[in-house]
């Protein structure tokens, strides 16, 4: 992944609530930023795999470093099965050792969603 000022993905196509969001908010590194790039488009994949996977939405300002990702699950025990994944519980470490100045998770209920307009790419 080229480094850009803004990275943002197309919206996530989610079912009528309940889901379940992951919300994953870091302040990044500048270190090893093709490692990251690689290993997050990895963990997107692999996410994509997983028992109850709803899909990911996922925006980072390069300029600061900032960034957020949610990830939706059919309910908490899927998200939950996803944190105790082998190559995920890898990529953690390897972000609190290498790419995260610091983060935040929070886990929420979707009870209610709308929205408008395209949702496609920029």
């Amino acid at each position: 992944m080229e480094a850009r000022d803004t990275v943002v993905h197309v919206f996530a196509d989610t079912p009528e609530p309940p889901y379940t969001a992951v919300i994953f908010t870091s302040r990044r590194t500048q270190d090893d930023v093709e490692g990251y790039a690689a290993t997050a488009e990895a963990m997107e994949e692999l996410a994509s795999t997983q028992p109850g996977y709803l899909g990911i939405e996922t925006v980072e300002d390069a300029s600061t470093g900032l960034g957020l990702t949610v990830s939706y699950w059919a309910t908490e025990g899927h998200g939950r099965a996803w944190k105790q994944v082998a190559e995920h519980a890898r990529a953690q470490r390897l972000g609190r050792e290498r790419w995260y100045r610091g983060y935040r998770v929070r886990i929420a209920t979707v009870e209610r969603a709308y929205g408008f307009g395209d949702a496609g790419p920029p």
